[in-house]
């Protein structure tokens, strides 16, 4: 098998570390694939609060900080999936999410389930490019 591209495992303290067996994100060749994202406050452990706009906002600044890790930012995501726990927020969430995204943002799913992990309200993933 051609090894050009390795797996390499992402991970940083300014991103709460996974509540299971798996990786803040991976990275091979130019992709990066990040793990679903709660609006966890890496520096408590806990939710960064009980309103979708701030566990919007505290999930997708964990994002970054994972992708900055990697080498790469938001402005290079291309893929982002959404998990919210009651589509009644989806237009408040949009609110603190396009904030993220003045230019160009990536395509995008959203879809309601019926629970998340810690009651979060809101989990976000995301495929990003690195150069």
């Amino acid at each position: 098998m051609d090894r050009k591209w390795i797996k390499e495992i992402i991970c940083t303290k300014e991103a709460p570390a996974a509540i299971g067996p798996y990786s803040q994100a991976v990275a091979t060749g130019p992709l990066i694939f990040l793990s679903g994202q709660l609006g966890i406050d890496p520096s408590t452990g806990k939710l960064a609060g009980v309103t979708i706009e701030e566990q919007t906002r505290q999930a997708m600044e964990n994002i970054a900080a994972i992708l900055d890790a990697a080498g790469s930012s938001l402005d290079l995501v291309v893929r982002m999936s959404v998990s919210l726990k009651d589509m009644k927020d989806f237009q408040r969430f949009n609110g603190v999410y396009g904030s993220f995204f003045e230019d160009d943002p990536p395509a995008r799913i959203t879809v309601e389930v019926s629970n998340l992990p810690l009651s979060a309200l809101v989990m976000i993933e995301a495929l990003g490019l690195r150069d």
